[in-house]
């Protein structure tokens, strides 16, 4: 299939250059005609220097009428206003963007569906782009329309696909693993605690499940690839911008002053007030809840931290026990 990817971030350029690799005919379109040429020019990864990009670079988004799928790898807060100049019926969107509208509350589905009402997929999983470009053994999963066509196409010696059949499950699990990062980082630049980072990203993952089952997914999704594994990996590594978007919070930096002067987008600051802005009135949310007020209402971490701490004490996993007994009961 030839593929048109949106979006020449480290993401965009890693994925359509694995693709040519596989031997398909890709383009990748740039925001601006000076990104476009620069990389056009240069022939180089933009986070990795050392490393080739042989993928034509365009800034006319016109031209992807010409290609069978659209690939999305646009910072979630700019997809709604990129979509809405496609002029043109796409066939199949495959995203692998992660998070959530803040205006609307919606996920990227949502959003194809509004304005292209197209065919979608997602893929997701524990890949950072510097070690895929690397061709470290990187492996995710794919969900939606023609995944089994897209496992084959993506699938190589080095990144592994598994299909899925959990779209909304998938999404957001991508999403609000960037949240629970920025708490993880805020553990490491505190001390580097370990019972509490084990604690966190635990208690992470069912704050997680148990949201996102009230949107039709199903929990055994975030003990896969999307979910448990996009969370460790996050949560731990040096190549994680929100991680180290955390780190530097607790280390006294001002989290908005960050947000503004960083060159790369932290999608869990912008998902976690996605969250709270739009159904933190309806959802026990403690720790995307307690992210949100260190980041936009300055709140000190150590007084997050003693909130999340002294809540009223509680069953473990309650809610999804008991959405696995009503549903898996026979």
């Amino acid at each position: 299939m030839r593929y048109f990817v949106l979006g020449a971030g480290s993401w965009g350029c890693t994925i359509a250059q694995m693709l040519k690799e596989n031997g398909h005919e890709v383009l990748l379109w740039a925001h601006s005609e000076e990104h476009a040429q620069l990389l056009n020019t240069r022939k180089k990864m933009p986070h990795l220097p050392d490393v080739n990009l042989d993928v034509s670079v365009t800034s006319d988004i016109s031209v992807g009428r010409n290609f069978d799928v659209l690939v999305l790898a646009v910072p979630v807060q700019y997809i709604r206003g990129v979509l809405q100049k496609i002029d043109y019926d796409v066939h199949v969107v495959l995203n692998l963007s992660k998070g959530i509208e803040i205006s609307t509350g919606k996920r990227v589905s949502e959003i194809v569906q509004e304005i292209l009402g197209s065919e979608y997929a997602v893929l997701s999983g524990p890949s950072h782009a510097e070690e895929v470009a690397l061709k470290l053994p990187t492996a995710v999963v794919v969900a939606g329309a023609m995944a089994p066509e897209f496992q084959k196409e993506f699938s190589n010696e080095y990144f592994r696909v598994y299909v899925h059949d959990d779209v909304v499950g998938i999404e957001l699990a991508g999403a609000l693993k960037n949240v629970i990062a920025i708490a993880a980082g805020i553990v490491d630049g505190l001390g580097g605690w370990d019972n509490a980072k084990a604690a966190l990203v635990t208690r992470g993952l069912y704050e997680i499940a148990k949201f996102s089952i009230e949107f039709g997914a199903n929990p055994l999704t975030f003990m896969g690839l999307a979910g448990i594994g996009d969370l460790v990996v996050t949560c731990g590594s040096k190549h994680s911008r929100n991680r180290r978007y955390g780190e530097m919070i607790a280390k006294g930096f001002d989290p908005i002053y960050l947000l503004e002067a960083s060159k790369e987008i932290v999608e869990g600051a912008f998902t976690c007030k996605a969250v709270v802005e739009n159904y933190g009135d309806r959802y026990d949310l403690p720790i995307i809840k307690e992210v949100y007020e260190v980041v936009y209402n300055k709140k000190s971490p150590i007084d997050s931290i003693k909130s999340l701490m002294t809540r009223s004490l509680k069953v473990e996993m309650e809610e999804v026990r008991r959405w696995l007994e009503k549903n898996l009961k026979n």
